[in-house]
């Protein structure tokens, strides 16, 4: 599905612009513990962003596997809740986010194990 494709290199170029905005721009405005904050952000960031990829390659493989999209759609919610509560957390006293960061990371589990049961 070219949907995913698309949505991943998005993603993708995203998640470049914001390490590097991270690695020049903040690096001295942040302390050590929030910069590595957002450096966990920037790395689920880019490794989500690939699996899209990868999804939109199953998806043309395994057309008739409708989980494989649904599990695309939770990778993508990971990245909007997971990294994007973790960029906030680290430049904002946003700490009410707290809470919507392990709802990404089980967004990111749920959607590789429903990619898993669509390609079985």
């Amino acid at each position: 599905m070219q949907l995913f494709i698309v949505l991943g290199c998005s993603l993708m170029a995203l998640a470049v612009v914001l390490g590097a905005f991270g690695a020049h721009a903040l690096k001295s405005k942040l302390s050590p513990d929030k910069l590595k904050v957002y450096e966990t952000g920037v790395h689920y960031h880019i490794v989500h962003a690939l699996g899209l990829i990868v999804v939109g390659l199953l998806v043309n493989q395994f057309p008739e596997a409708g989980m494989i999209v649904t599990g695309g759609w939770f990778l993508i919610a990971g990245i909007i809740l997971f990294s994007g509560s973790l960029y906030v957390l680290s430049v904002a006293k946003a700490r009410f986010l707290g809470p919507i960061t392990p709802l990404g990371g089980l967004s990111f589990i749920i959607g590789w194990v429903l990619i898993a049961i669509g390609v079985l």
